[in-house]
């Protein structure tokens, strides 16, 4: 297993976000949290990139305990995060943007050219724009912006924070499309965390139903969009 929980528990002051949760992911796997706003699912993220503490539990990737390892450790061992509104840097050019995902890598040890070029290649509409500032970017292009500076390290696990949020419905659709391509065609290992099941669910391999920082549901995503308990509250 790539990516592996137990008992993980995240607080925040007097508040527990995440409560004793395990789960995990195997290599090539799309999974993704599903819950409504504060159910826990951007925690969980935050705990495995180390942006927050865990309080409890331990969590594992590729065999080693990384509970306690600060950011740039997790970051230099293939862990990546694009968060929720992720923001680009406006005043910068697509290509610096991507460039800045290089940072804290070792020099020497990525190559950046061919691995630009391939960036372009799945981002054919950033190649056209590369010299343009970002800010000038729609919704879904700095989305796009955004999974590219991840993508240029070469990760091992991307980690998606609600690729929904303040995107109209076919831009969403797009970003949608893109991270099941990553992880069809390129094995790219993926935890998206979301509240539009239907549309986490249209991509995903396995999902985990959060509530309250808690897991309610689990299954295959076949499984969950037939579980008239998961239909009831998400999908109609």
């Amino acid at each position: 297993m790539l990516l592996e929980a137990r008992v993980l528990s995240v607080v925040y002051g007097y508040h527990e976000a995440v409560r004793n949760l395990s789960f995990g992911l195997e290599p090539c796997e799309l999974v993704s949290l599903l819950g409504a706003g504060g159910a826990g699912k951007t925690s969980v993220l935050n705990a495995v990139m180390g942006l927050e503490p865990a309080r409890g539990g331990r969590i594992r990737f590729d065999g080693e305990d990384i509970t306690r390892l600060p950011v740039h450790a997790r970051t230099r061992r293939g862990i990546r995060m694009v968060q929720e509104r992720s923001r680009v840097f406006p005043r910068l050019s697509v290509n610096e943007n991507i460039l800045t995902g290089t940072v804290g890598l070792e020099e020497g040890k990525l190559p950046l050219a061919a691995r630009l070029d391939w960036l372009y290649g799945i981002f054919p509409s950033l190649r056209e724009r590369r010299g343009r500032l970002a800010g000038t970017l729609n919704g879904g292009e700095q989305w796009q912006l955004a999974i590219a500076r991840a993508l240029v390290s070469a990760p091992r696990l991307l980690l998606v924070d609600e690729v929904a949020t303040g995107l109209a419905p076919e831009l969403a659709d797009q970003v949608f499309g893109l991270l099941r391509r990553l992880n069809r065609e390129y094995g790219l290992t993926i935890l998206l965390a979301e509240q539009n099941a239907e549309a986490a669910l249209r991509i995903s391999d396995r999902s985990y139903v959060l509530e309250a920082g808690a897991c309610r549901l689990s299954g295959t995503a076949a499984e969950l969009r037939e579980d008239p308990r998961l239909k009831a509250a998400f999908l109609g």
